[in-house]
Formats: structure tokens, C-alpha cells, sequence
């Protein structure tokens, strides 16, 4: 069963994921809302980050991936990203951070 993070490194890891900005809408993957739960793996060592896209069929998963390889550097040794599907991704789970953002980009949300 995987475990929770003690909040103050939630805390960095969310903030370092705020370095991950979706390709398509050019928002970070915290905001946007699509990182669903952040957990130690069985044995906790390597951090399971669950998330979705905003779409299924996005091609972009390993930008991504690469990007969060980046942005957890010298924050966890290893993690692993879980893409889940169920519940799918609505603009409901954007952050208010993220729809000024996108406002800003010129979505009208």
C-alpha cells in the first residue's frame, strides 16, 4: 500500500512539478489540476506520482516525463508517473492560479 508524503517534501515536490508546463495549453501540471495524488511506492523508495492528460490521446507524455525528471532533480532519487484515466480530467480541477494563467495565454475560462 503505498504511503503518503510527509508535507514538507509534498510541498517541494508540488512546487517542483510547477516546473512541468503541458505542451498543449502552456500551464504547469499542478494548476491545470491533472496531478491526482502523490505516494512512496510499496517499498518507499521511489515516489508514484498519479496524473492524467487533459486528453487520452496526447501525444506528449514523454515532454512531460522528461520534464518531471528535470523538475524532481535533487528532490526525490526516483519516481514513477501512473497515468490514470478515471475520474477523466475536467477544467473543474484547474487551480485559480491556473485559470488566470490561462487567461493570461487568452483562454477565456
Amino acid at each position: 500500500m503505498p504511503t503518503s508524503l510527509e508535507p514538507a517534501l509534498f510541498d517541494r515536490v508540488e512546487d517542483g512539478l510547477k516546473d512541468v508546463i503541458d505542451p498543449e495549453l502552456g500551464v504547469n501540471i499542478v494548476d491545470l489540476g491533472l496531478v491526482y495524488d502523490l505516494a512512496w511506492d510499496d517499498e518507499n523508495d521511489a515516489l508514484i506520482i498519479s496524473m492524467t492528460l487533459t486528453s487520452a490521446g496526447c501525444p506528449l507524455t514523454d515532454v512531460i516525463e522528461e520534464q518531471t525528471a528535470q523538475s524532481l532533480d535533487g528532490i526525490v532519487e526516483r519516481f514513477r508517473i501512473n497515468w490514470v484515466w478515471m475520474p477523466p480530467w475536467g477544467p473543474e480541477r484547474i487551480t485559480d492560479d491556473g485559470r488566470d494563467m490561462m487567461r493570461a495565454i487568452g483562454f477565456s475560462i
